[in-house]
């Protein structure tokens, strides 16, 4: 993370990447255009996308600014200066998305 005047800066450690919390996670949009809010439950588990903010020097799949996919049940969060982040093992991403990644044919976009 970048400091500034006000903020200390912080090195993830291991294997553990740091991501922002996406404030539209919880809400989704049925193919109708009927806005389902966080709150509606659904059957089994819901992953959810996150953007990396830093990633401690052990991760090898995974960069700052890659988007995560992972699953809100496993995750510890923290708050930095008011804003609230996840804490987890890369090993607990299940995909990456990144235009790093066009090389390698997926066959999947987002």
């Amino acid at each position: 993370m970048a400091a500034s005047p006000d903020k200390t800066p912080i090195k993830m450690l291991h294997d553990r990447i740091l991501c922002e919390t996406d404030t539209e996670a919880g809400e989704r949009k049925s193919s109708g255009g009927i806005v389902i809010p966080a709150t509606a439950a659904m059957g089994g588990r819901r992953l959810v996308w996150s953007t990396v903010v830093a990633v401690g020097p052990h991760a090898r799949a995974v960069e700052a600014d890659d988007r995560v996919l992972y699953d809100p049940e496993d995750k510890a969060e923290v708050e930095v200066h008011g804003e609230t982040y996840v804490v987890m093992r890369e090993r607990d991403v299940h995909a990456v998305a990144a235009d790093r990644l066009a090389d390698e044919a997926t066959g999947l976009y987002l």
